[in-house]
């Protein structure tokens, strides 16, 4: 499989970013965590063995421990200096390093949308969650900075003549779905929410992005680097396009949320064909009942 994201590159940024924080530049993991909370509090279980998987901050494995409901949470990340000394698993992005069946829980915030197989990491997931294990996951999806890639294509096909990807793609949420059964997951639910975030112009959005570690890693990303006109010119045009009446710019992300049981004989089956006692054309040809 030809790879689109740049892992190496996303994961030095990653590193770096770690090294230079910007107050408040974490909101949309802070967001995740507090969303992963809410529907931890759904579930009406508890978990043994769990594992927070390429988490990148501590915030998942401690909504886990505040949750009550888990008992033992491994943390895996891509690099040491994720974990800043804490306990955890060091292990190559895109892998699940459990044995099959293992786990109770497994969470993953924010580090899907970098991974070039999304279907082969879920596939692992699901290996290595026990018989009704669950899965609950949030990534970047479609959506996800649309009007600083629209801005960035502007700006470069009107001073160029042409232009280079410079935001790497999403995963629709009507995909996700498609992603969680076909890795074999049961019960699959996905589902999306748009976050604006608004800024005085495009260079605030962007150094936000580069305190995430988030500025664009793909394979095929453009090795020209941006100009000062190209930047001015997009800040322009985003300022043209997506400002509000205050003369700030929005910038929009889209988290999709995933969630999947590992498959149990105890769960839920739908009906099969032909088994219902009443048909759907009598209920629509009475609707007050018989």
């Amino acid at each position: 499989m030809q790879p689109v994201i740049d892992t190496s590159l996303w994961l030095a940024r990653k590193r770096r970013a770690l090294t230079r924080p910007i107050a408040g530049a974490d909101f949309l993991m802070r967001r995740a965590a507090e969303d992963l909370a809410d529907r931890l509090d759904a579930v009406e279980r508890r978990f043994g063995k769990t594992a927070s998987l390429f988490c990148q901050t501590p915030a998942a494995a401690e909504v886990l421990a505040e949750s009550g409901k888990v008992t033992e949470n491994v943390r895996v990340e891509a690099d040491a200096a994720f974990l800043a000394g804490q306990p955890g698993v060091v292990a190559p992005l895109e892998t699940v390093p459990f044995e099959p069946e293992s786990l109770d829980l497994a969470v993953s915030l924010l580090s899907l949308q970098a991974m070039n197989d999304i279907p082969g990491m879920l596939v692992q997931i699901r290996r290595a969650l026990k018989p009704d294990g669950l899965f609950l996951g949030a990534f970047a999806g479609t959506g996800t900075l649309s009007e600083l890639r629209e801005s960035l294509l502007a700006a470069e096909t009107e001073l160029y003549g042409g232009a280079s990807p410079r935001v790497i793609p999403f995963t629709d949420v009507r995909d996700a779905g498609a992603l969680l059964q076909r890795a074999g997951l049961a019960l699959p639910v996905a589902d999306v929410e748009t976050i604006t975030v608004r800024y005085d112009s495009l260079f605030g959005l962007v150094a936000d992005l580069r305190a995430m570690g988030e500025t664009s890693a793909l394979v095929d990303r453009s090795r020209r680097p941006g100009t000062r006109e190209l930047f001015a010119r997009a800040a322009e045009i985003y300022a043209e396009r997506f400002s509000d009446a205050d003369g700030r710019v929005r910038a929009s992300f889209s988290v999709v949320w995933m969630s999947g049981w590992a498959p149990d004989a105890s769960q839920q089956k739908p009906l099969k064909p032909g088994s219902a006692k009443i048909s759907l054309k009598t209920i629509l040809e009475n609707p007050g009942g018989p």
